[in-house]
């Protein structure tokens, strides 16, 4: 089980080695699923959209401090990404987690799941 990112499936300004970092994730996990699925073994990655995090809280400052774009705009504007106009708990992810961890989602595997609230349909 790997934590990914929807920046792992598409682009965005200013994260450019985070989201190559997570293409890489998910390269990884597609290879590693295969290589363990003879013997039950599951590989998944979860690509959540923005999270209301610490970590979004700094990639909002970052994003201010290199465009000048008040926080509170830049944030909004996260949210507005979401068609469900919302930054994503980290309940959410760990549920989902959770679920792929668990017998009912055996077969599942080298699938990059996204929790996004529909930004990437």
């Amino acid at each position: 089980m790997a934590v990914a990112s929807i920046a792992g499936k598409t682009g965005y300004p200013y994260i450019g080695a985070y989201a190559a970092s997570k293409h890489g994730v998910l390269g990884l996990v597609k290879c590693a699923a295969l290589e363990v699925a003879a013997r039950g073994v599951t590989v998944n990655a979860v690509c959540p959209g923005y999270v209301d995090t610490p970590m979004t809280d700094a990639s909002v400052a970052r994003i201010a401090e290199k465009t000048g774009h008040p926080p509170a705009a830049l944030r909004k504007r996260l949210e507005e990404m979401s068609p469900q106009k919302r930054l994503m708990t980290s309940q959410e992810v760990s549920s989902l987690v959770l679920y792929l961890c668990g017998e009912e989602a055996r077969g599942i595997t080298g699938q990059a799941l996204s929790l996004d609230g529909g930004t990437l349909v």
